[in-house]
């Protein structure tokens, strides 16, 4: 399917709604909000503060809601006050969006809004983030993902289409290691580590990840810092804020999330970062299923395995193996 034809679909379910989206200005969010200023009947963009952003987050999402010319709610939600957020656990992310999602379901119903959505695409089903699980869960609507739409192509539709997004939008908990307690004072010092490391970089994207005395520097080109001056500058203003090591990740960051197959001989695999539910799997499948044991679900051409390997078989092409893949997705319920 084209990336047109995609597009079409997402202007066709928000046509003439009442729309209310989850917004950080990231590529996704930025993209309903687009559309859904041109197509919908009213639209109200609901921005959560938990106060661990990056810099300029808040500005950023006012400044898009402004250009689009929508309505655009603030909500001020502290998470240092959240002991079970501090606590920085594997399910942190399941725990967050399950806070920020019923404040924007209490606001859009307060202000009688009736269709609710958020920015995950179908990208986001086949990466390690629990919290969709809470978009299923609170009913949120997933025009993206309902399209097929992965990130690579909406940042491709954006940037195409000279619509502004910020590629700076997650959490900074999500740099400080899972069951390391999140403090005022990590946050801080990874917010300004970002901001030298953006600064000194030229870089648009840019993580530092905290590990106590050491923080591993991430970046989208690392080209740009390789020369004695940046890394001299880097380390000097990193360890001048409290780390004694610097180092960085030769891996370059890209948020241009794509879905590729392991296919060959009309067979297909891809294998999910988490386990699967298969129960609850089972109970929001549309496919009729042909057998099923505590290992794995048995499709027509798909089998969905326990250990998170998804499996298709007798596919005569590439594209409608893939098709089929993401049209099983949605349905796939994760362990957390």
């Amino acid at each position: 399917m084209k990336l047109e034809d995609k597009i079409e679909i997402v202007k066709d379910i928000l046509k003439d709604k009442k729309v209310v989206i989850g917004f950080s200005g990231g590529a996704d969010s930025t993209l309903i909000a687009y559309l859904a200023s041109k197509v919908s009947s009213d639209v109200l963009a609901i921005t959560i503060d938990n106060h661990l952003f990056p810099d300029n987050f808040i500005k950023h999402t006012r400044n898009v809601a402004k250009k689009f010319n929508i309505e655009h709610h603030i909500i001020d939600i502290n998470f240092y006050e959240d002991e079970e957020f501090l606590k920085n656990q594997p399910s942190r992310c399941h725990s967050c969006r399950n806070l920020m999602y019923h404040k924007i379901k209490e606001c859009a119903i307060d202000k009688g809004f009736d269709f609710i959505c958020d920015g995950n695409n179908i990208s986001d089903l086949v990466i390690d983030r629990p919290g969709i699980l809470i978009t299923y869960k609170m009913n949120f609507n997933t025009p993206l993902i309902d399209a097929k739409l992965t990130s690579k192509e909406i940042h491709e539709y954006l940037n195409k289409n000279n619509i502004e997004y910020s590629r700076s939008t997650t959490c900074l908990a999500t740099r400080i290691p899972t069951n390391t307690p999140v403090t005022k004072d990590k946050i801080e010092k990874i917010k300004e580590s970002e901001k030298i490391l953006s600064n000194i970089s030229g870089c648009e994207l840019v993580k530092v990840r905290d590990f106590n005395e050491i923080s591993i520097c991430e970046v989208d080109d690392y080209f740009k810092i390789i020369n004695e001056n940046s890394f001299n500058k880097i380390n000097d203003q990193l360890k001048s804020i409290g780390y004694k090591k610097v180092c960085l990740n030769l891996s370059p960051l890209d948020d241009d999330e794509d879905i590729v197959l392991d296919y060959e001989n009309n067979k297909f695999q891809y294998q999910l970062p988490f386990t699967i539910n298969l129960e609850n799997t089972k109970n929001k499948l549309t496919k009729n299923i042909l057998f099923e044991n505590s290992e794995k679900i048995e499709l027509e051409k798909i089998v969905i395995n326990n250990n998170g390997l998804i499996e298709g078989h007798d596919f005569k092409k590439y594209d409608e193996a893939l098709f089929e893949f993401m049209d099983i997705l949605p349905q796939i319920r994760r362990n957390v």
